[in-house]
């Protein structure tokens, strides 16, 4: 009996976000009989990739390094299907497989395609309705839907936005990745406490204090959204029962605004960007989430903080929906109200606290694996 064939999984990612969703996608598929993984990063986010990298004991088989700093987004996309086009062509995969909404996700899916290889989509189906919030994310997810066959999405939700969009088929539920990635660095950090203890000083320091948890970046705030942002953090940090823990996202168009209007009060911590692990202790230490990320909109709540939301559109409705976030916009006035409720406010605390998380079981990687095997008649 003649044996079958072995089959080839490109894996394409470039950012932190997508390195901590995609790494157990990764174990398990090495995991699985007949499947070959070749893992290829774009680097479009460096120093915050090789984080996750590090932490998660990952060595890509190929790294594009196509990080430039000021880089436009045409000049990026363009470096980025050559560069994803020479790796296709190199590697002849039998499947890529891409994740969520950035730039190297929606060039990946479309090299993809202009070589007629099968892709799959990690957290497919996210929609905020709006392709200016988040941008140009809307847009890069819209891209690859009608090209993927195979659509990994986290929640029933995500699954009815495809069905909307006519992608009915190849269409699986399968819990958000991220959940897995948080359970693992987790364990990881209870069996090795130093994985995390670059934050030991702080937490003595904060101890004792309400701790608030900021993380700022998306690009529809820049500007005045980011000035009003910094200024109500400002207000917040006067109150001397709480402390602040801001990890600074390293694009310049935060950090020269909260140099500005923010500055270093004793109570805010604003430190260079967190690894993965210490980023997962930080979320455990606080008393609440105030962001415009998306992904801490999922892990939060697995941990039993709130999150607000500062963005006026979620990609992410289930949160909003089962209570565990909110969203509340960049009004100064109203960031500052949405907070102090929430710290002063037991029942309107325990309420978002105690909703249910709706984005997973921690085995999402392992049901994407199966039916990426099944795919392949595996």
């Amino acid at each position: 009996m003649t044996a079958q064939r072995r089959r080839k999984v490109l894996i394409v990612f470039g950012t932190r976000p997508e390195a901590i969703k995609l790494f157990p996608v990764i174990r398990a598929l090495e995991a699985t009989d007949g499947i070959d993984v070749v893992s290829c990063v774009t680097a479009q986010h460096r120093g915050l990739l090789d984080q996750v990298l590090d932490i998660a004991g990952l060595k890509p088989d190929i790294d594009l390094d196509l990080m430039e700093s000021g880089q436009s987004l045409d000049r990026l996309t363009a470096r980025l299907l050559t560069g994803l086009g020479e790796v296709m062509d190199r590697v002849a995969p039998d499947r890529v497989i891409v994740q969520g909404d950035t730039a190297t996700a929606m060039v990946g899916a479309l090299a993809a395609y202009y070589r007629k290889i099968p892709v799959g989509h990690v957290e497919a189906g996210l929609r905020s309705g709006n392709i200016y919030h988040p941008w140009p994310e809307e847009v890069n997810r819209r891209i690859v839907a009608p090209i993927a066959d195979l659509h990994f999405a986290p929640t029933d939700t995500a699954a009815a936005a495809l069905a909307r969009e006519n992608v009915t088929t190849g269409v699986h539920v399968t819990g958000n990745t991220v959940i897995d990635a948080l359970h693992w660095t987790r364990d990881r950090i209870a069996a090795t406490l130093d994985l995390s203890s670059g934050l030991d000083e702080l937490a003595a320091r904060f101890a004792g204090k309400r701790i608030i948890l900021v993380t700022t970046h998306r690009r529809e705030n820049f500007g005045g959204g980011m000035a009003a942002i910094a200024r109500a953090i400002a207000r917040i940090a006067r109150r001397d029962d709480i402390a602040i823990l801001f990890p600074m996202h390293p694009n310049p168009n935060v950090g020269a605004v909260m140099d500005d209007l923010l500055g270093t009060p004793d109570n805010v911590a604003r430190i260079a960007p967190l690894d993965y692990p210490h980023f997962i202790r930080a979320l455990e230490m606080c008393d609440l989430a105030l962001t415009d990320s998306g992904g801490v909109q999922e892990e939060a709540p697995a941990l039993g903080k709130p999150v607000l939301v500062m963005r006026d559109t979620t990609e992410r409705p289930e949160g909003i929906a089962a209570g565990t976030a909110r969203l509340i916009g960049t009004d100064e006035d109203r960031i500052v109200s949405e907070v102090f409720t929430l710290l002063d406010d037991k029942a309107a605390y325990s309420a978002m606290a105690r909703a249910h998380n709706p984005f997973g079981d921690g085995q999402a990687s392992n049901r994407i694996a199966r039916i990426v095997a099944d795919d392949f008649g595996l």
